[in-house]
């Protein structure tokens, strides 16, 4: 199969029309610095770029940093591997919002790691269907239990 050669204007028109949100990143210190948003993640999150870059990432988070989530993405970004996993994010108005988060660390030519990719995905839906069917399934049992 032949590759397609693809020029950096097309590769932004990709990331920009992309429906998941996408966010670059640098590491400074204990810091992940967003460097690139789309507009996906704009949306996502009801943040401009321009209120955002430049700040470290976990402003996203709200108050909610214990999660186990958190300490498995800074357990992943601290290693410098990738990692999948859902969390739980605010956006601008403060409102909850479920993210299944992918980070991949980005090395440059010479093995240098420059950027962090985040892909994000509101999974919201998928959640609450999940805890319904959670709490359905319990339901059950209970009434299995009294007969």
């Amino acid at each position: 199969m032949k590759k397609f050669p693809l020029r950096n204007e097309l590769l932004l028109h990709l990331i920009e029309s992309a429906q998941d949100g996408i966010v670059l990143a640098e590491k400074e210190g204990d810091d992940t610095i967003l460097v690139y948003v789309n507009p996906a993640f704009e949306k996502l999150t009801g943040y401009t770029a321009e209120e955002i870059l430049f700040q470290d990432c976990r402003f996203l988070q709200g108050n909610d940093r214990e999660q186990d989530a958190v300490r498995i993405i800074r357990a992943a970004v601290d290693a410098n591997k990738p990692v999948r996993t859902v969390l739980k994010n605010y956006r601008k108005d403060g409102t909850l919002f479920w993210n299944e988060l992918s980070v991949t660390p980005y090395y440059d030519q010479y093995d240098k790691l420059t950027y962090y990719i985040g892909i994000q995905k509101d999974v919201t839906e998928e959640m609450a269907l999940r805890e319904a069917l959670e709490q359905a399934q319990q339901e059950l049992a209970a009434l299995k239990g009294k007969a």
